[in-house]
């Protein structure tokens, strides 16, 4: 009896090979050279078909299925069956006044998608406002106060509802869309302009077969479809309605930090303005990512839209503010001062500094719908640590043509490449042997690296007032004994500044290596302490107090005018854990990387060379 096919095997020569070994059992090819006869070919004919159809079974296996899901349709589909709708692109949002001069009347109006143009890195882009705007004049002046400006074009599309036709979608014909910009209104005929407002619904609770409600998915090639109630979950629309689809589309983070707005048009007839920038734009993004809608999609089924857990709450900034990129959650009796009641939210936007106090008093008041009645939530600004490296490598000549500028460049890099894909979120470890293996792995003539590791906070003062001023590195720094390094200042340095009562030195910040922070100025090389208490140092805990800091003005930083002091410390250990708010980013501009031919390796040195780097601090 022939031994039966083996079907486990779906690669092209074990589907090859097995076919042979079935084939050659039988009596009519015993002993038959399937190699040098024509037989071969329609083995490979059958061998590509089968793997063709086994390679195909397991990419629809896997699209059937969120975590190993590839495609964005099925990842979109499969997140639709969770109530999941993934992030639109957004609109860059800037917020101005706006005072029209020589204007008249009781009252002025601003029309939705009055146009405001603006230039960033020599590129011309157009921000409008997404809703009509009526004021009267207070003391004579016409002002818009606090008005939302988006950057992109503003669109209007018109649907006749057609109930026979099954097949009819109500799809946004455009790409990147603001879906938070979108207005849908529905008519009641051409001949009846009885217009009514519809509102998205992001649940089902509390609809009736009267609500005007929408909802809103996406579909293929990355728009989206606005659909209706059935009657019975939200109010169908009837034969002969006009579905009205008013929209912004934009361009998504290119005119981010736009500051200077120029209008384009009128206001109400008027075109002399004065136009003053509250907040700089901001918040543009690109639609929601694949692996952002694989991670948030089950978690925003499991908050089911209530805020009880830390999860919850990043899930929910994630959905309502779609520029962050990493959002760190904490309660407050984990905070560093405990405080009971409240819940802690740090952002670290995609895009953009910090977020503007508008922007925070704006999720605030969208979060506490969502939150516990007793628990209030609170924005806070992340708190970056930079990582600054000394890094020197050793490479072997006899394994490259390039020269040491390029093998530098390629060292760059790659810290460049590890600081953006391990660090600069709120739970990116910095791990010394992972930085020296990527420096390492760099370039193949690489065989080592000896890196430094330092880290720095800055302090930003306010001058000529006596405050106390925290630093909170939460690692530990280095301290291997009492009194260590004293007379050479520690392990802290700082740049430059000047203090009340003396205008003429500079000064800067060492610790005594017994818990003290001192200030001193130079005379030569030798270091004049002017007070020798003037801050504690927890080696321990890795914060710093200036206990009353005096600062009558500050130093340039890397000849640059700067508003703050950089303070930098010896870590304890070379990694480094971002705690609570903390993030962590290698500062490249300030580390150094040099290289140098080992010489054993390239034969250039007698054997039994060795190469010792000695460190003091």
């Amino acid at each position: 009896m022939a031994t039966k096919l083996e079907i486990s095997q779906l690669d092209f020569d074990g589907i090859k090979d097995n076919l042979k070994t079935f084939l050659s059992q039988q009596d009519q090819f015993t002993d038959y050279n399937f190699e040098g006869a024509g037989m071969n070919v329609l083995l490979d004919v059958l061998a590509y078909n089968t793997h063709y159809l086994g390679y195909n079974a397991n990419m629809l296996a896997n699209e059937m299925y969120l975590d190993s899901a590839d495609q964005r349709s099925s990842v979109v589909s499969l997140a639709k069956q969770v109530g999941y709708t993934p992030k639109s692109a957004t609109s860059s949002k800037a917020t101005i006044d706006v005072v029209v001069n020589n204007a008249s009347g009781a009252s002025l109006t601003m029309s939705r998608g009055t146009k405001f143009t603006t230039t960033v890195d020599a590129t011309n882009y157009s921000f409008v406002n997404n809703a009509d705007v009526t004021i009267s004049p207070q003391d004579g002046v016409y002002k818009f106060s606090n008005l939302d400006i988006y950057e992109g074009t503003y669109l209007n599309y018109k649907y006749t509802a057609n109930t026979s036709d099954t097949d009819q979608r109500f799809i946004i014909p455009n790409d990147f869309v603001d879906t938070s910009t979108l207005t849908v209104k529905v008519q009641e005929s051409s001949s009846d302009s009885t217009t009514n407002t519809y509102k998205l619904s992001t649940g089902v609770t509390g609809i009736d077969s009267t609500s005007k409600v929408y909802f809103l998915q996406e579909v293929e090639n990355g728009r989206y479809e606005v659909y209706f109630g059935d009657g019975v979950i939200g109010q169908s629309i009837k034969d002969g309605n006009i579905v009205i689809l008013d929209y912004i589309t934009c361009n998504l983070d290119e005119a981010n930090d736009a500051s200077v707005f120029t209008l384009s048009g009128t206001v109400g007839g008027f075109s002399n303005v004065t136009i003053t920038t509250l907040n700089n734009a901001n918040n543009g993004s690109s639609p929601e990512t694949i692996k952002s809608i694989k991670y948030n999609a089950p978690r925003d089924y499991s908050a089911q839209d209530r805020a009880v857990t830390a999860e919850d709450y990043k899930v929910l900034v994630k959905s309502i503010y779609a520029n962050a990129q990493s959002v760190q959650v904490y309660g407050g009796e984990d905070a560093a001062i405990p405080d009971y009641g409240k819940v802690y939210i740090s952002i670290k936007a995609k895009s953009g500094s910090n977020l503007t106090e508008a922007t925070k008093v704006s999720l605030v008041a969208s979060l506490k719908s969502y939150a516990v009645a007793s628990v209030i939530p609170v924005i806070i600004d992340p708190e970056t640590t930079f990582i600054t490296l000394t890094t020197t490598f050793k490479f072997d000549s006899n394994q490259t043509t390039k020269d040491i500028s390029t093998l530098t460049t390629n060292v760059i890099n790659a810290i460049s490449s590890y600081n953006t894909d391990t660090l600069e979120n709120f739970t990116g470890v910095f791990r010394y042997s992972a930085l020296t293996k990527t420096i390492d792995e760099s370039d193949t003539s690489i065989l080592s690296n000896i890196t430094k590791v330092k880290m720095y906070k800055f302090i930003t003062p306010t001058l000529n007032s006596g405050l106390k001023y925290t630093l909170s590195f939460n690692n530990a720094i280095y301290n291997p004994h009492s009194g260590h390094n004293s007379n050479a200042g520690g392990v802290v340095t700082s740049t430059g500044f000047k203090i009340t009562g003396d205008t003429t030195n500079e000064h800067f910040l060492d610790d005594d290596g017994i818990g003290n922070i001192r200030v001193y100025y130079l005379s030569g090389t030798t270091r004049i302490y002017t007070n020798s208490t003037y801050g504690t140092i927890d080696y321990t805990t890795g914060e710093i107090i200036l206990t009353s800091s005096n600062i009558a003005s500050i130093s340039n930083i890397d000849g640059a005018a700067s508003a703050r002091i950089r303070v930098t410390v010896l870590p304890d250990s070379n990694d480094i854990v971002p705690v609570r708010n903390q993030v962590l980013s290698i500062d490249t501009a300030n580390s150094t990387v040099s290289g140098g031919i080992d010489e054993i390796e390239s034969g250039s040195s007698q054997a039994g060379t060795s190469y010792t780097t000695t460190s003091s601090y």
